[in-house]
């Protein structure tokens, strides 16, 4: 009795130890960090605080106000040790981007002039920064590099055995993931096979349907490299944008939004209001197309969709205003409004515990509140109090990019299930049961020949859940996924055979290709106890055996994939604590870093009424907007990635 009051009692004095030093931050947090990178003395007194307790009580065990002063503080030291430059060593051998006067108040497509003084930052075509140090990301040699093999990986520990279902989420949610880092990142591909792959060697009784050895592209080289860089760790370029700018509907290139305009707004077409569709790949016209599947073309069309009606309300309150501002200004504001979806709503449904969901509400409100933000506005310049939207911008001293470990942390396949139910909004019967590969690429529009609308659709996947994000839970189709080429076209050899490719086999030896760190050593770096034991990342002892043999008995060998979905998971949350260190970091500096977030997310550029429909919308409404069927299914939730109401 006495040792458990001791213990009761410890933790109270701790409670009372990091809520004593919290209200430092509302008073020191942001000295001036946001170009220099260096921490106040509040920082760093709420880092000590939080060091100790920690020892003791992990964040998502402290009481709810507690964890999140506990993540705040996390952030700091991240934002100090964690970003990471790989631009190249001399500026200016690129040619110089000119900024004109519509850069002041629009997005460009290619993510040029957000930043005025550096138009290039954050431009597709630049380069993917570190969230660990740079000489950390050296790729192991080629013979280990392939230790053990990717698809021995595959096989024995992520290959799905049976679909285990997450049931606090719905299958939308893991529509929206996929629909949003189409926005953020992609590497440059490989155009085909060839004798540069890495060749993966197969056990004996691996019955591959692609033949032997399995063969991999590399990631292609960095075109931008200078001599001066051959000694340094390789980089990367980010085909898309690194600016939360939804170019996955409104395309990377000047070229590719005007070809999807229909003057101010988005083509849509026919009296169901889809997305045309383009005659040689039979998928529907957008900005990013690759991967595509029923659940991308729902949310590619209805926030075209919403662009549009966004539009109609411009023109009524701005009718003397030209084509380009009223277009330019809906898709500040319909980026604004799924950049707000994300942060508030989808990372909520997915990370549902009580401290995330002030976190990431304070990320978007500030500490203050939605309450307090819709009555009086903003409090004073704080992103702490007042939340980032309209806060000063903050590079930390380093360049704003979207980060290799960032890519790593978003490996969310296990997400997708191996087959799709659809059901009528308007009763509730089913209507047909398919394979997820008859919902994909161009059969993805077939599901609307029998007489399947969108809104049965969109209903069917609030009432479906999508996979856990663990081992053994990898979709099989993906890991026999036929391979095609950036035109949509199915990939041979010389001998005309169709080529494969196991997409978990590359997810592993893309980490290791990048140079991302191994689970380990990624633990370290990013501040956290390494572990010593199989049974320290699980305590699933049948998973930690696996773990042992696969990996030689060494932990220190564990890639980074396996063991985030190894990990015991925070209370309510859907991936791992680990993924999570890095969301800390970079969900704020996907907002904190961009003008249009911060500096300018104001009456003056984004309009009144524009402002206003950020705030008072997101995705319940968006989807009652253009689909009211959905309103029986939708009546009771709060959240549009949680599990609906069945009808009928």
């Amino acid at each position: 009795m006495n040792r458990c009051r001791n213990r009761h009692s410890r933790k109270s004095y701790l409670y009372l130890l990091a809520a004593g030093i919290a209200f430092l931050i509302f008073r020191q947090l942001r000295a001036q960090p946001g170009e220099t990178g260096h921490r106040s003395l509040g920082s760093r007194l709420l880092e000590g605080a939080f060091g100790v307790v920690n020892r003791y009580v992990a964040w998502h065990k402290l009481p709810p106000w507690l964890g999140a002063l506990n993540l705040i503080s996390f952030r700091e030291v991240l934002r100090e040790k964690n970003l990471h430059d790989t631009s190249p060593p001399l500026p200016g051998t690129t040619e110089k981007i000119k900024c004109d006067t519509r850069s002041l108040y629009a997005r460009r497509s290619d993510g040029t002039c957000n930043d005025l003084d550096h138009p290039e930052m954050g431009a597709a075509g630049q380069r993917f920064g570190r969230n660990v140090p740079r000489e950390n990301t050296f790729p192991e040699k080629e013979s280990s590099l392939l230790t053990p093999s990717p698809r021995v990986v595959s096989q024995r520990l992520l290959a799905r055995e049976s679909f285990v279902p997450a049931q606090s989420l719905n299958l939308l949610a893991a529509a929206w993931i996929q629909f949003q880092t189409h926005d953020w990142f992609a590497h440059r591909r490989a155009p085909t096979f060839g004798e540069n792959d890495l060749k993966i060697p197969l056990e004996p009784e691996d019955k591959w349907i692609g033949g032997a050895p399995m063969h991999i592209p590399r990631t292609p080289a960095d075109p931008t490299r200078t001599p001066e860089e051959s000694g340094s760790p390789p980089t990367y370029i980010n085909e898309e944008s690194h600016w939360w700018d939804a170019s996955q509907i409104y395309g990377d290139d000047p070229e590719t939004t005007a070809s999807l305009r229909d003057q101010g707004k988005l083509k849509i077409e026919g009296k169901d209001h889809l997305l045309p569709i383009d005659p040689n790949t039979h998928i529907p016209r957008t900005g990013f197309t690759q991967n595509w599947w029923i659940g991308l073309a729902l949310l590619h069309t209805i926030f075209s969709r919403e662009h549009n009606a966004i539009y109609d309300e411009l023109s009524r309150s701005y009718p003397y205003w030209s084509q380009d501002q009223l277009f330019d200004t809906a898709r500040l504001i319909n980026t604004a409004l799924m950049a707000k979806i994300h942060t508030v709503e989808w990372t909520p449904a997915i990370l549902s515990h009580p401290t995330t969901k002030i976190a990431l509400n304070a990320n978007w409100w500030g500490l203050a509140g939605e309450g307090i933000h819709k009555v009086f506005g903003r409090i004073g310049s704080s992103e702490l109090v007042s939340g980032i939207p309209g806060s000063p911008k903050a590079l930390y001293g380093v360049p704003y990019a979207l980060t290799e470990e960032f890519v790593s942390v978003y490996r969310l396949h296990p997400l997708i299930p191996e087959r799709l139910t659809f059901w009528r909004v308007s009763d509730g019967s089913q209507i047909k049961d398919l394979l997820f590969p008859e919902v994909a690429f161009e059969k993805a529009q077939n599901l609307l020949d029998d007489g399947t609308t969108m809104g049965d659709i969109f209903y069917s996947f609030g009432i479906s859940h999508p996979g856990a994000i663990t081992l053994h839970n990898y979709p099989s189709f993906l890991r026999q996924l036929p391979m095609k080429d950036e035109s949509g076209q199915y990939v041979k050899d010389e001998a005309g055979n169709q080529l494969y490719l196991d997409l978990a086999s590359v997810d592993i030896t893309r980490d290791r290709e990048r140079g991302v760190p191994r689970y380990n050593e990624f633990l370290r770096l990013i501040h956290k106890q390494p572990v010593k034991t199989f049974e320290e990342i699980t305590s699933n002892r049948v998973w930690a055996q696996q773990l042992r043999e696969v990996y030689g008995g060494d932990v220190n060998r564990v890639d980074l994939m396996v063991g985030m979905f190894a990990e015991d998971l925070p209370v309510g949350f859907g991936f791992s604590d680990t993924a999570f260190r890095i969301f800390i970091l970079m969900a704020s500096r996907r907002l904190e870093s961009d003008r249009y977030f911060t500096t300018d997310f104001r009456p003056e550029i984004y309009t009144q009424e524009g402002l206003d429909w950020i705030t008072n919308n997101g995705m319940k409404s968006v989807l009652l907007r253009h689909y009211p069927e959905l309103r029986p299914a939708l009546r009771e939730v709060d959240n549009a990635f949680a599990p609906w109401r069945v009808v009928g």
